[in-house]
């Protein structure tokens, strides 16, 4: 591992202002062509306030595991969405497994409700203001006022629980307005794998938020709507086990058929037995 590639894993000297932080591109590695930034959250945090003093542009952030870079071996617009955002990073053990095989020694996972709490409790004090958008109806209303009880000096920008029914061009226009007309600094997505990264892609030339960040099922976690795995299973790699049996109809597909293939595949390409572009 090069020396500059060490310094990604140096926590980030909170309160120094994002002016301070390094404007060097992070290490990343290929799984099954897409491509996994290497960060922890501090990394990521620093580099999310780094775009907010800078807003020259709509930057986007994903938290990506198996089910994405499965996702992206299904579809290849896809693939090309994940790989065209700004900051992948690795939200499962078996990407920290892989990263570890390539030299990065990554201590843990980067999910997104770790990423969208560490931020708040992190930067709080800097007033940061925040848009939630995604999840179901209440839901990202009901983290925003979580949030602001926790951490002092949080400022909510919006909370917005979009309908189920494919959005019509008016409405999706009065939606990118209503966002745009909050001025906010962080616009927090949570509309779930793949259709969060989609609508980020889709949306990043009309909307003016210096970053977007597409968290998953962070709004439900966090508002305990959803229970999360115990530490030790998240940290051992079971979280699935337990998502699965807490919602099996939903999940057997994801962590059965996907989880499967993505083992299969991944392992081809550890072993050098085949290479995917």
């Amino acid at each position: 591992m090069k020396a500059e590639d060490r310094s990604l894993f140096a926590p980030s000297e909170q309160g120094q202002g994002a002016g301070k932080h390094s404007s060097r591109p992070p290490a990343s590695f290929e799984v099954l062509g897409v491509r996994v930034d290497v960060l922890q959250v501090p990394n990521a945090i620093a580099q999310i306030e780094r775009w907010i003093f800078e807003r020259d542009a709509s930057h986007l952030v994903a938290a990506t595991g198996m089910h994405g870079v499965t996702e992206a071996q299904h579809d290849g617009s896809f693939k090309r969405v994940l790989n065209s955002i700004d900051l992948v990073v690795p939200d499962g053990m078996p990407l920290v497994w892989l990263a570890r095989l390539r030299g990065y020694p990554l201590q843990r996972r980067v999910c997104g409700s770790d990423l969208l709490w560490g931020f708040c409790k992190a930067t709080a004090p800097r007033r940061y203001k925040h848009f939630f958008y995604g999840g179901a109806s209440g839901v990202p209303e009901r983290l925003a006022q979580y949030l602001k009880s926790r951490f002092d000096g949080l400022q909510v920008a919006g909370a917005y629980s979009p309908p189920f029914h494919p959005l019509q061009p008016d409405e999706d226009a009065q939606i990118v307005a209503a966002i745009n007309k909050s001025n906010a600094d962080v616009l927090w997505v949570g509309l779930g794998c793949p259709k969060q990264e989609r609508w980020m892609y889709e949306h990043r030339e009309w909307l003016k938020v210096p970053v977007i960040v597409g968290v998953g099922a962070a709004f439900d976690f966090l508002t305990g709507r959803v229970r999360r795995a115990p530490p030790w299973m998240c940290e051992s790699g079971l979280e699935w086990l337990f998502r699965l049996r807490e919602e099996p109809r939903r999940l057997w597909r994801r962590y059965l058929i996907y989880g499967s293939e993505f083992a299969w595949s991944a392992s081809l390409e550890v072993l050098g037995i085949k290479k995917i572009q």
